[in-house]
């Protein structure tokens, strides 16, 4: 068993997708001429895409059902994945550096499988994880800690040895209260202010690029 395991959350955390997402919502919205609310998108934020979709159409009036909204989405987001997303600067050399130093990771996702698969291949990360899982795999989300003990699994570490990273406030509360350690990269305030990640994370940082694999492993291990 190794000493450490690594989860990673994706969008936001890995991957700079956040906006695309929380601009994805307000667009389809204004094009049905509906006007999402600061409570709309706080309370869809921590939705997974199917209770999201759901939510737009039966509390904002959006499409003509649920699935359809999801379709919407999906459609939108799919060319973004496949044509645009990046990975955030010093991500993919951070996963390299602790692939390196033989951590396992894997990733954790609220995105759906398939626009997470394309996402972690176009960026670069699919060879260094020993899985990639989606919140939909489990029919949960992240309020549960289901989706991040299904990744654990792979890693071959318990709860206690193995870190979490994540831009969202409230996943990092499941994982706390789950009883991971808690790693925060600070993305933007709708997921999570700079001082809601550092109440919640043993560990935050502005970028990828503050902080190399090395460094990491000598502040958890010393």
């Amino acid at each position: 068993m190794s000493d450490i395991g690594v989860i990673f959350d994706c969008d936001g955390t890995l991957v700079d997708s956040m906006g695309a997402w929380h601009e994805v919502d307000r667009t389809l919205a204004a094009e049905a001429g509906i006007a999402l609310t600061k409570a709309d998108t706080d309370a869809i934020t921590t939705m997974s895409l199917d209770e999201a979709s759901a939510y737009l159409h039966e509390q904002c009036g959006l499409g003509t059902s649920a699935s359809a909204v999801k379709e919407m989405i999906f459609e939108r987001m799919r060319a973004f994945y496949a044509h645009e997303v990046e990975a955030r600067p010093g991500a993919l050399a951070f996963v390299q550096g602790l692939h390196a130093r033989g951590v396992p990771m894997a990733v954790a996702s609220s995105t759906s499988p398939d626009m997470l698969a394309i996402c972690v291949e176009r960026c670069g990360f699919a060879p260094y994880m020993k899985a990639v899982v989606s919140v939909d795999d489990l029919r949960t989300s992240k309020r549960e800690p289901a989706v991040y003990d299904h990744a654990r699994s792979f890693l071959g570490t318990d709860r206690a040895h193995t870190w979490g990273f994540e831009d969202a406030a409230y996943a990092l509360d499941t994982l706390r209260a789950a009883g991971f350690r808690t790693g925060a990269i600070y993305d933007n305030d709708i997921s999570g202010s700079w001082d809601a990640l550092a109440a919640r994370a043993e560990l935050l940082i502005p970028t990828w690029e503050d902080l190399t694999a090395e460094a990491f492993l000598d502040k958890v291990r010393a």
